[in-house]
């Protein structure tokens, strides 16, 4: 049985520039993806989300969507499949039910987006996306 691997940021970019059909998916709140920024071109579905704050029934179904229903599959394997939350946790539960649901490429992005809380309790300065200024956007 397949099982979700780890990437830095840095090596998370590489791989998307290296595959082209590696999909980012953002795990965060949909609130968290617009106001705190995102990844250039991750595509938004939450894990926990507002208002209840509870995990999505329709996570995998939503991730199958974008994948096309397995279109994005090959002999040679599916797309790689990128994910991201603020700091990995929330990522890296969502990619653990991708794997028992069938999914063989699946990777976590360690330290998200914005990386560990520092010594005074401030993200984007330990690790993350944005402390490696990795392209990202704000709404």
């Amino acid at each position: 049985m397949s099982k979700i691997k780890s990437l830095t940021a840095k090596e998370a970019m590489a791989l998307l520039e290296k595959t082209p059909s590696a999909v980012l998916i953002d795990v965060r709140s949909s609130m968290e993806f617009i106001f705190v920024g995102h990844p250039l071109n991750a595509i938004n579905i939450p894990w926990i989300d507002e208002p209840d704050w509870k995990v999505n029934p329709n996570f995998v179904k939503e991730v199958r969507r974008v994948m096309l229903g397995g279109a994005t599959c090959t002999e040679e394997g599916c797309a790689p499949i990128l994910l991201i939350c603020r700091s990995g946790r929330r990522s890296m539960e969502a990619g653990e039910l991708l794997v028992e649901e069938g999914f063989a490429e699946v990777f976590n992005i360690e330290g998200g987006f914005e990386g560990p809380l520092d010594e005074k309790h401030h993200r984007s300065t330990v690790a993350g996306w944005r402390y490696d200024g990795l392209p990202w956007e704000q709404c």
